[in-house]
């Protein structure tokens, strides 16, 4: 049903490729999120936690450098070990908190080198905006126009990046630090997930600024677009929810040929979106043009 639809949102959906490194350890981690790009302005869409985790980056990457600097002209000096704790406790590098976080926008341009961030003060909605390089988009989504059609029971399909396979990435012992690489698989698979509408989410005013889907969104999958048959943007996706089917199973079962005693309490997981008039209206306060149909 929504085939010609994935291949449409496809088009102008792109994945954000993340590393992250704790403090002390040689473990690299990948995880990946969701964007879309809206025009050939070079504006893109995404969730407002996905742009906040690029801000602490920013943050983490200071500060990373900044330690690095002070714990180089600590060594050979007398004392260095208490010196060296003295700066983990001053720029709170400890066992498992983030020492390196690096991203890779994959597919969105040739070269990134300068980005502007604007969040949502309310909705876990940001704009991105790539301000230099060469967009590597050339079909941008339509959005529906008539945002209050979106009714209980609309099928939807949410497009992301949840299961991230990407290897192109490389820890150097030597500079105890992590880099991108031209050699590895450089992509992960797209996947698409369809739901019905299940609820609207409204605020105290009682306007509505997202919807819930019978689906749970998948992690990677945040700042994607949630699409109709036709391709047209309804909303994005944002988190998933949990809710408590008060189905509480204690029984014994019989798995290869032993008995066997099963605790189980079931949930119903529920996806989160950002509503398409939210999003209309986020863009048109901050002068970003799109396409409605």
């Amino acid at each position: 049903m929504f085939v010609t639809a994935i291949e449409t949102a496809g088009r102008f959906t792109r994945a954000i490729h993340t590393i992250v490194r704790n403090y002390g350890s040689d473990f690299v981690e990948r995880g990946a999120a969701t964007l879309f790009f809206v025009n050939a302005e070079g504006w893109a869409l995404t969730c407002k936690h996905v742009a906040m985790v690029l801000v602490e980056s920013e943050r983490i990457a200071a500060q990373r450098a900044s330690f690095i600097q002070e714990l180089s002209a600590a060594r050979g000096g007398k004392k260095m070990n208490r010196q060296a704790r003295d700066l983990e406790q001053k720029y709170g590098f400890v066992k498992g908190r983030p020492f390196e976080v690096l991203h890779s926008f994959v597919g969105c341009v040739d070269q990134v080198t300068q980005m502007r961030i604007t969040v949502h003060p309310d909705l876990d909605l940001a704009l991105l905006k790539f301000e230099s390089g060469k967009i590597l988009c050339d079909a941008f989504p339509v959005f529906a126009a008539q945002g209050n059609e979106l009714k209980q029971g609309k099928s939807l399909c949410r497009l992301g990046f949840p299961f991230p396979e990407f290897t192109n990435f490389h820890y150097d012992t030597t500079t105890d630090s992590t880099s991108w690489t031209k050699q590895g698989r450089q992509d992960s698979p797209r996947f698409p997930l369809e739901g019905m509408v299940t609820r609207h989410l409204a605020g105290a005013g009682g306007a509505v600024f997202g919807f819930e889907m019978s689906t749970p969104g998948l992690r990677g999958q945040s700042g994607g677009p949630a699409f109709d048959v036709e391709g047209r943007i309804w909303g994005m996706q944002s988190a998933t929810n949990h809710l408590d089917l008060a189905f509480d199973v204690d029984a014994e079962v019989v798995r290869e040929g032993r008995r066997k005693r099963v605790h189980d309490s079931a949930f119903l997981h529920v996806g989160l979106c950002v509503h398409v008039n939210a999003m209309k209206e986020f863009m048109k306060a901050n002068n970003v043009s799109f396409s409605e149909g």
